[in-house]
């Protein structure tokens, strides 16, 4: 590339000694760090994705050749303009790497400030028009990395939750692909649509809308806030386990789903971070925090997003975040899969003889949401049953379950007696809710991440005024301090729930998890006991999912909203 590059100043500027020694070395030196940093980007895919250490040093020097290739092109623009013929495009392409290396800094720390940081230079492109040109040159795979970029791009604002920004994006992506196709004829055509069809589904999964005065939507982050959490009282007796590793794992047909993120992963993974600073104040240029100038709040727990993992696939990274797993941590899995339910009756029951939840099987034969073997007598190859997670309960371990085979993980057993507690989805929801409770995301998981506004779906409302909006919130963060009372009050409940309450991330989907079940039990249409989310341990429902003191407050919720004539009034005189 470099003896190419010189070549072209020779041709462009005629005689090789006409060009000053200078500048041919800045053309030189362009080169060499332009070919480093592309190599260093291609080696980026062979590194380990499991395993939180070994990556490090190589992302370090990948983002020390971005730097030094940014602030080149940037201090010799001239030069390289007139001798080198740079490209807009070229200083996009390069732009657009240092956006892509720090979103995956971003999903392998789990630090949301690294999206912003991805954010700041993938605007950095659009606003300064880097791809404008690209459309008159007569080659498509330059409109294709365009087209990327564009993708890329919407995948941080959701994840940001630039719900505004994504809608924009959308319409000019939509433009370029009309444009693309039109001119070069090609194949893709029905690929491109389809990402611009999975978008608009990702953005409409929300079933209720938060509006200002003006009618404009509001938008609501479901992020760990400063005030998120109910805080622990003095007195409380939890313990000190702190939530250190995640595995979001994604296997539901026909879930609304971008780029490898279904919208249960993409709620849980919002459920399990904090809010994001920006690093901008912080960092003079990419990639060179020092560890010393970490944020001074406690870290997110790190995550693995599995969308679709083989058994294989799901039981190596379950492996790594066990073997990595900290002192005094524990280990949360989610499951948002496909139920897998035994065919037959079996004399015994054993933790394989009630399902569990799919996993992939390289093959796109499955259908439907139950699976049938061929030979009864053996076991589904294709599943996680719970037995398989026995092993990594010699550690502490928080299961959360959302499927219609749910309760095949109530059948747990701790052999090692250490903290575990599972969280189970309802495995049916009443039919007038199903139209929410499948494509659009689960109903479970919505309680877990956005509480407030599955309790507005349940209750039937569409829409709301922001000022109605805050004042429930404020409220049902109330309710969440009388939950949190509850449960460390509580004579009888399992010391299991305690451990893990000294975690904010957990303690927050401990309560919300029993707001969730106290609200549909008292909910006129979930009247079957399939309705209802269950836990292992069991929970002592009287302290709990049918408090009295509970369940008047969510009475209370329902008429701030007027939607108190959708819940019993005299809920205990039921049972």
């Amino acid at each position: 590339r470099t003896e190419f590059a010189l070549k072209e100043i020779m041709s462009s500027g005629g005689a090789e000694d006409d060009i000053p020694q200078a500048e041919r070395k800045t053309v030189t030196d362009f080169c060499y760090l332009l070919d480093k940093s592309k190599q260093l980007f291609n080696g980026l895919r062979d590194l380990p994705q499991y395993g939180q250490k070994q990556w490090q040093s190589y992302f370090g020097r990948t983002f020390d050749v971005y730097t030094k290739l940014w602030k080149f092109q940037q201090q010799h623009r001239q030069v390289l303009d007139n001798r080198y013929g740079l490209k807009r495009w070229q200083i996009g392409e390069i732009a657009s790497k240092i956006g892509q290396l720090y979103y995956h800094y971003y999903l392998r720390t789990s630090e949301t400030s690294y999206l912003n940081e991805a954010f700041s230079f993938y605007s950095a492109i659009r606003q300064r028009s880097y791809y404008s040109q690209v459309n008159k040159e007569d080659r498509p795979e330059l409109v294709v990395k365009k087209l990327r970029y564009y993708a890329r791009f919407i995948v941080v604002c959701l994840l940001l939750n630039k719900m505004d920004v994504v809608k924009d994006l959308v319409k000019e992506l939509s433009d370029e692909i009309e444009d693309y196709t039109h001119r070069f004829n090609t194949e893709d055509q029905v690929e491109w649509n389809l990402v611009l069809q999975e978008v608009a589904a990702f953005i409409e999964a929300d079933p209720v809308m938060v509006l200002n005065d003006d009618n404009t939507i509001v938008i609501t982050s479901n992020r760990l806030s400063e005030t998120g959490a109910p805080l622990l009282e003095q007195g409380m007796i939890v313990g000190q386990l702190a939530l250190a590793d995640a595995l979001i794992i994604g296997n539901c047909n026909n879930q609304v789903k971008f780029s490898e993120l279904t919208i249960d992963m993409f709620r849980m993974l919002q459920a399990l971070e904090r809010e994001p600073m920006n690093l901008a104040s912080q960092m003079n240029k990419p990639g060179m925090q020092e560890s010393t100038e970490k944020p001074a709040r406690r870290e997110n727990p790190h995550k693995y997003l599995l969308y679709k993992p083989t058994f294989s696939q799901l039981y190596t990274f379950l492996a790594a975040s066990f073997k990595e797993l900290p002192a005094n941590s524990v280990l949360l899995i989610y499951l948002s899969a496909t139920g897998v339910f035994p065919s037959g009756r079996s004399d015994s029951e054993g933790p394989y003889d009630f399902g569990g939840v799919l996993t992939n099987s390289n093959r796109d034969i499955i259908n439907g949401d139950a699976i049938h073997k061929r030979n009864q007598s053996y076991k589904e190859m294709h599943c996680l049953h719970p037995g398989d997670l026995y092993p990594f309960t010699r550690k502490p371990l928080f299961i959360i379950v959302d499927s219609s085979n749910s309760v095949a993980y109530k059948n747990f057993t701790n052999l090692f007696g250490q903290p575990l507690v599972c969280l189970l989805s309802p495995t049916a929801y009443p039919k007038a809710l199903q139209g929410m409770c499948g494509i659009r995301g689960s109903l479970f998981t919505l309680f877990l991440n956005n509480p407030l506004m599955a309790f507005l779906f349940v209750s039937g409302l569409s829409s709301m005024r922001r000022g109605l909006w805050e004042k429930c919130q404020d409220y049902l963060r109330k309710i969440n301090r009388d939950i949190a009372q509850l449960l460390t009050h509580s004579r009888s409940i399992d010391q299991s729930f305690l451990q893990f309450f000294g975690d904010e991330f957990l303690r927050l989907l401990l309560t919300r998890f029993i707001f969730c079940s106290a609200t549909m039990r008292m909910h006129k249409i979930f009247r079957e006991t399939r309705n209802y989310p269950e836990s292992y341990p069991q929970l002592p429902r009287d302290e709990t999912v049918e408090n009295p003191h509970l369940q008047k407050h969510i009475l209370e919720l329902a008429s701030i909203l007027d939607v108190r004539n959708v819940f019993l009034e005299n809920t205990l005189d039921d049972y």
